[in-house]
């Protein structure tokens, strides 16, 4: 295990204290911006997803094969991903050195124009190749934003509320997700429903991604509502009296005394990120090319299945409070690999009814992992580094399991006509998280619980 990182004398429990005394109205009113701003930042990023899927091939590919065109619109998708943890590191840095709120605020104005121009980028009818190089363009930038802003907002949440609340407070971000896949699907539902598909294919499909010029008053709120966290601040008066705040090369000091925690954190969200992207985009994909089904049906699956989460998410996050991090995570890892193949199973027989139960089911799993990983992987790193930490841990699991997974699922069903391989990639990564969990500390154990000044993690890096 790598060696712990050292927390000055004192600070837990005045961090402790000066955290629970947020007022339960500020409290509410952090919650609920970073619900919003988080939301809308995945809703760009996911709704790209559905729009790989269902329109790029035709709009920005168009001389190429059914088959072809999808793993191309695909490898574009999993260019947002090898930015994150691009992203990830930058704003990680940044947010240990400076704060957390300013790099936020950069994400997500970042997002909401890479989204905004992606609505405005001709096809490769007007401008040939330039077209999809516009489009990589901007995914890439999609990618670094969305890498930055999910350690940023989990630790605007989590640092903020009373040390008994972290788990459940980390989950207003988490939450953010299956709100976001709702919207975008919503969106893409009503413009594709609102016109005939030559139009929406020529311009309509635009629409949703112009839509998204609404995170900029998101942006001017979090700037000039919201206040940095206790735990940061605390570092910066260390900061102005001693040596001990402000870390001056977070990543380093993270790679040095915690890199096996890095990958554990990494291997945490294998489950939870491989069938969430099957469920959003793979399956659109798949269900429409090679099960023969209609989009709009297939989206309202995906979308009243999102509905789960949005119960889930918070519960396991508040259960995590009081049982601890760890048994949730093994749970929901344990329960994504034995649902594999009867996910798949249920998929196959191309019935809606039973393909919202098998994606209901997975979303249940993924949540009892999903939830506590926002408080966990933060509670995992002392303060100093905790925003290059967190951020590096869960953005390398983006680039090596979620960007790849829509791409893989597709290639290997075309290569073998079948979704064994998928069902059985799904099993190794919940089986994975399963591993992850079982060899990281518990952040959150019985004793910290009990302890009504304790905070979680803090006993980790004393």
């Amino acid at each position: 295990m790598a060696t712990p990182l050292a927390q000055p004398e004192g600070r837990s429990e005045r961090l402790g204290a000066e955290s629970a005394t947020l007022r339960p109205r500020a409290s509410r009113k952090l919650l609920a911006a970073g619900l919003v701003a988080s939301s809308i930042e995945w809703y760009d990023f996911f709704l790209y997803g559905t729009a790989a899927a269902l329109v790029f091939p035709h709009v920005f590919f168009p001389h190429s094969s059914a088959l072809m065109g999808t793993l191309l619109s695909f490898s574009t998708f999993w260019a947002g991903f090898v930015a994150r943890p691009i992203g990830g590191v930058l704003a990680g840095h940044l947010g240990d050195r400076y704060g957390r709120k300013p790099v936020v605020v950069t994400c997500l104005a970042l997002m909401g124009a890479a989204t905004f121009l992606i609505g405005c980028l001709p096809s490769a009818a007007t401008a040939g190749a330039l077209a999809p190089t516009l489009l990589v363009a901007l995914r890439f930038v999609q990618g670094l934003a969305a890498g930055g802003q999910w350690g940023g907002i989990v630790l605007l949440l989590t640092e903020s509320a009373g040390p008994k609340r972290r788990g459940f407070a980390g989950t207003f971000g988490q939450t953010s997700v299956p709100v976001a896949v709702i919207i975008s699907n919503l969106v893409f539902v009503a413009a594709s429903g609102l016109m005939p598909n030559d139009a929406f294919l020529q311009w309509g499909w635009r629409v949703p991604f112009l839509v998204s010029v609404v995170m900029f008053v998101v942006v001017l709120y979090i700037q000039t509502k919201v206040e940095d966290t206790p735990e940061f601040r605390e570092l910066q008066r260390e900061a102005t009296t001693s040596d001990t705040g402000a870390v001056r090369a977070p990543l380093v000091q993270v790679l040095r005394g915690k890199w096996a925690t890095v990958l554990l954190g990494c291997g945490l969200l294998s489950a939870t990120n491989s069938l969430f992207y099957v469920s959003i985009s793979g399956l659109l994909s798949y269900g429409t090319g090679s099960l023969g089904l209609e989009r709009n049906p297939l989206l309202a699956v995906v979308l009243a299945s999102s509905v789960a989460m949005l119960v889930v998410l918070p519960w396991s996050g508040h259960l995590s409070d009081r049982v601890g991090r760890r048994p949730l995570i093994l749970v929901g890892g344990l329960g994504v690999a034995v649902w594999a193949f009867p996910y798949f199973g249920l998929v196959g027989t191309a019935s809606l009814p039973l393909i919202f139960v098998a994606v209901v089911v997975g979303f249940v799993f993924q949540c009892l992992t999903y939830g506590p990983i926002a408080s966990f992987l933060g509670e995992l790193f002392a303060p100093g580094v905790r925003y290059s930490g967190a951020s590096l841990a869960y953005q390398l699991s983006a680039i090596v399991v979620s960007g790849g997974t829509p791409f893989l699922m597709t290639a290997l069903i075309a290569k073998t006509g079948s979704t064994l391989p998928v069902a059985a990639y799904i099993m190794a990564m919940g089986l994975i998280t399963c591993a992850s969990a079982w060899f990281l500390p518990e952040t959150n154990p019985a004793e910290v619980r009990a302890d009504p000044q304790a905070v979680p993690g803090a006993h980790l890096y004393r």
